[in-house]
């Protein structure tokens, strides 16, 4: 399915993609073929709200909207399944976020963003392809204006945009729906071989942090036990260089004036979820080790440790912290799990020295283990760039998949369509939240 895609025959060369397409396809201007959105929520008519993030747009759970949330969503704008998102701001210092995405469910979002529709030779979904692929390959960096280069319609309605004829248009969707099913299906087998090596990681380090026991707490008995709050400082006052942070994601690399340092220690508070929701979490513990960390913005820091090693109070925490924290009550949410609760987490420890043991053991066994989870993640990762730079050959032109779409099963109409650009991003985001060093 992915080897000895043909190229097309006859070819026109193209100064946007500086590149050639398909001499049969037409070129048009953005304004004939997507208008954007005008459709306010008035008077409150509705009230779902929706997100960008990482080039999906979700309904935003209840318990999320907090924050930053305006007084009234009546300026926000309505969209309706098939319409496009575009996040517009900030060109400049973010060129890594997914920026584009398509709507599945109808709802309103800020109007900061960029709504759009398409119409005349369009279909929805090759228009939400194109448009993630002027994302992905990074042109879109090089529109919009101002001194942050803020995309608008402007810029938009005059880009110049590939028009397939429609029976065309739709294999190109079909092939990358069925190609996307492929590719995640991989990926889907690689986390899972993470998430299993990880629990066995998991086992080794509370095994031994619990003398055999497996349980917090049981422990031999010349260890101390001290809450977390008299062993370090625990805060939350991280701010990025000056830079806007985009939705989902934080420049994490400078709290004050103070880079963080090596032996600083990360606590996710955004993987909280609620036992029995089917995803499980309830909390990840990163260790900060390169000059920038990509984390969501509630996330709480542990440094200046005393009296324990930090290698080793990384170990605990993320050992034992979700057991502790599921304990403290039947629902643990993120509203739930504030700093007191990570202030009044136990841990218990031995002289110095034998932390340093420990430490060296823990990470003597399981490094055989690291090293298939860190060849997982660059495999999926590669798997990931392979999506990207498929899905530009296609819908370019570059690949012709006429052929090969005509001799692949029709597409079930009911059965949900993965995005043409699936996960880009996520992909990576998760490998990495899923990596314990």
């Amino acid at each position: 399915m992915f080897q000895r895609l043909p190229s097309y025959r006859d070819v026109s060369p193209t100064t946007f993609w500086n590149s050639d397409v398909p001499s049969h396809w037409s070129v048009a201007p953005g304004l004939a073929v997507i208008e954007e959105n005008k459709r306010r929520n008035t008077d409150l008519a509705e009230g779902r709200v929706l997100s960008l993030s990482y080039g999906r747009v979700v309904v935003k759970p209840v318990e999320k909207q907090r924050g930053l949330v305006p007084e009234s969503y009546e300026g926000y704008q309505v969209l309706e399944p098939g319409d496009i998102v575009i996040r517009p701001t900030d060109l400049q210092n973010d060129q890594t976020s997914i920026r584009v995405g398509m709507v599945r469910d109808r709802g309103i979002i800020t109007s900061a963003y960029i709504g759009l529709r398409p119409k005349g030779s369009w279909s929805a979904d090759y228009a939400y392809a194109y448009l993630a692929t002027v994302d992905s390959t990074k042109r879109i960096y090089g529109m919009g204006s101002g001194l942050r280069q803020q995309l608008g319609w402007d810029d938009l309605k005059r880009m110049p945009c590939l028009v397939p004829p429609p029976e065309e248009q739709a294999h190109i969707v079909k092939y990358l729906t069925h190609a996307n099913a492929r590719i995640d299906k991989a990926i889907a087998a690689k986390r899972r071989l993470i998430a299993l090596v990880n629990e066995e990681k998991q086992a080794v380090a509370r095994d031994l942090l619990s003398s055999g026991s497996g349980e917090i707490g049981r422990v031999p008995g010349h260890w101390q036990s001290v809450i977390s709050k008299r062993l370090c400082r625990i805060t939350t006052g991280v701010e990025d260089s000056g830079n806007s942070a985009p939705d989902g994601e934080y420049p994490f690399f400078v709290r004050g004036r103070e880079i963080l340092r090596s032996s600083d220690y990360l606590f996710d508070a955004e993987a909280v979820m609620t036992p029995g929701d089917g995803q499980g979490g309830v909390g990840k513990v990163f260790h900060y080790y390169n000059g920038k960390f990509q984390a969501h913005q509630r996330v709480y820091v542990f440094l200046n440790f005393k009296g324990v090693r930090g290698r080793y109070f990384y170990w605990y925490l993320s050992t034992f912290f979700r057991s502790y924290a599921l304990a403290q009550s039947n629902t643990v949410t993120m509203e739930s799990l504030r700093q007191p609760v990570l202030a009044s987490f136990p841990i218990a420890f031995p002289s110095m020295r034998e932390q340093l043991r420990l430490v060296e053991q823990i990470e003597a066994e399981t490094s055989r283990m690291q090293n298939q989870v860190d060849v997982a993640q660059r495999e999926i990762a590669l798997l990931g760039e392979f999506r990207a730079r498929l899905l530009a050959d296609v819908v370019t032109g570059k690949a012709d998949v006429r052929a090969i779409a005509a001799s692949l099963p029709e597409i079930d109409p009911d059965s949900p369509t993965p995005d043409p650009l699936a996960d880009g991003d996520q992909i990576v985001e998760d490998a990495m939240e899923m990596s314990e060093v």
